[in-house]
């Protein structure tokens, strides 16, 4: 007779050993994946229109799908336009709400910090230099590593390179989009959706564990035990299966 399959980790043992009890058997959280754009800093969507309208696609299109379909000799000029739209967009950055506050108590609680992003380097590293110059996050997965979000492929090296044997399981994706609900979630990672107006429409979408309006907000619920939203009829996923499935989709 098989073994029943893990149940999906979609909670955590609280961070404050305090609030800790007998008997708990919820695992302990193991780090902390964080998108860029729309997460560590406010949104700045208006660089996706200007992207397409650069390379000559409709919405229905994804930016990077599209770079990567273009002949080799194509693709360096197709990169160097949106990077400029990037670069640009970069100087009015700004920090999302409870950034640092946040930052702070995962710092102080030691639990490792990293970056899986579609942007590429230079906006990431503006961002902490000029917000969190204190704050290590590694590793920083930008989109020179292949294949991007959707795919949990950034999320499964970042647990490798954490020493983590069983892929995403042990830790929590943050992101504002599908992509990083989804890449999360196939990872076996718990996911965590910082809504805003414009995403509003994933907070009952099924990769989404946990909502929140602001980030200093995960600290309340770190302290006290991570709990995601569990449906009925996803209570037993198994984990290590899509992560397996991950893979091999590579």
């Amino acid at each position: 007779m098989s073994s029943p399959s893990p149940i999906r980790p979609r909670r955590f043992a609280p961070l404050n050993p305090a609030r800790r009890k007998e008997g708990d058997e919820r695992p302990k959280l193991k780090g902390i994946v964080f998108d860029v754009d729309g997460t560590l800093c406010e949104p700045q969507n208006y660089m996706f229109a200007e992207m397409r309208n650069a390379l000559n696609i409709t919405k229905a299109t994804d930016i990077l799908d599209h770079i990567y379909s273009l002949p080799a000799s194509e693709q360096e000029a197709a990169h160097e336009k949106i990077r400029t739209i990037e670069r640009t967009a970069m100087a009015s950055q700004k920090p999302q709400l409870g950034l640092v506050q946040l930052m702070d108590y995962l710092d102080s609680r030691s639990i490792p910090k990293a970056i899986c992003t579609r942007n590429f380097d230079t906006p990431v590293a503006h961002l902490l230099s000029n917000f969190l110059p204190h704050s290590k996050f590694e590793p920083i997965v930008t989109r020179e590593f292949r294949p991007a979000k959707p795919d949990p492929a950034g999320i499964l090296h970042i647990a490798k390179s954490w020493m983590h044997e069983d892929g995403g399981s042990g830790l929590i994706m943050v992101g504002d989009s599908i992509d990083d609900m989804t890449a999360g979630f196939k990872a076996g990672a718990a996911t965590v959706l910082l809504v805003n107006d414009v995403n509003k429409h994933l907070v009952e979408h099924q990769h989404t564990d946990l909502v929140i309006k602001r980030l200093d907000e995960l600290i309340g619920i770190l302290e006290e035990g991570f709990e995601g939203r569990v449906e009925e009829e996803e209570e037993m996923v198994d984990a290590q299966g899509l992560v397996k499935e991950a893979v091999e989709e590579k």
